[in-house]
């Protein structure tokens, strides 16, 4: 193969290289690229890249054969660069394409991850709301219970007024206390006199009934001198 050959193939291959550099592995549907690849959803008849491969075939071919064949080979070398122009520009328009698909990805990246901050900052204020909330209630309920107790204070009397009440019930207490102990002391007095009674009494028994037996003891005394005197004037 010759030197111009050779060039020619390089530049096949670098358009080859390209066309698989617009297609990058990081797309996923490998049918749609090889489609793109080939035209064949944009072009009716043969594959672009079929016609560029047999343009370039002949070529080579022609350049081998050891005849003085210029005209050809530069007819076929010139309708072989105008095929791999016209390969070149659906491949730079795909490039393009990529190229801005992937831009685009990334600033939906960008967006997205904006977005997903956006959305973790809005629960972040969620949740202090939340608590302010919280403790917007209770704050509230103290405040409720304050002014319950505020009425409850307001119903009651004057300082001035329950101090009296104390102090005249105070009074009350120390007159109750001062008759309770005069009650006990009265009470004390009672049983020492009715102790005092009760032994006056049992004295008194005891005399009388020493009485009467003394008494009984004259009497009998009496009644047997009688008796003897009796019975001494009936001997006579």
């Amino acid at each position: 193969m010759s030197v111009k050959a050779r060039r020619i193939s390089g530049r096949l291959e670098t358009a080859v290289t390209k066309a698989n550099y617009a297609f990058d592995p990081l797309d996923d549907d490998k049918i749609i690229r090889k489609r793109l690849l080939t035209r064949t959803t944009t072009t009716r008849g043969e594959p672009p890249l079929k016609k560029l491969q047999k343009k370039f075939t002949s070529f080579v071919l022609e350049v081998d054969k050891e005849e003085e064949n210029y005209n050809e080979c530069g007819r076929l070398a010139k309708a072989f660069l105008q095929e791999l122009s016209t390969f070149e520009i659906p491949l730079l328009k795909s490039q393009a394409v990529v190229e801005a698909n992937l831009r685009e990805k990334e600033s939906f990246n960008e967006v997205k991850d904006e977005t997903e901050r956006q959305i973790m900052q809005a629960k972040a204020e969620i949740e202090d709301l939340k608590k302010q909330l919280e403790e917007s209630k209770i704050e509230r309920q103290h405040k409720e219970e304050c002014e319950t107790i505020r009425k409850l204070i307001s119903a009651q009397p004057p300082r001035s007024e329950t101090e009296k009440v104390i102090h005249e019930l105070k009074k009350e207490i120390a007159e109750l206390e001062a008759e309770s102990t005069a009650s006990w002391r009265l009470l004390e007095l009672r049983k020492k006199q009715f102790a005092l009674l009760l032994h006056v009494v049992d004295e008194l028994q005891n005399t009388m009934e020493d009485e009467q037996k003394s008494l009984v003891d004259e009497i009998r005394t009496a009644l047997e001198d009688q008796r003897n005197i009796t019975d001494a004037m009936s001997v006579d």
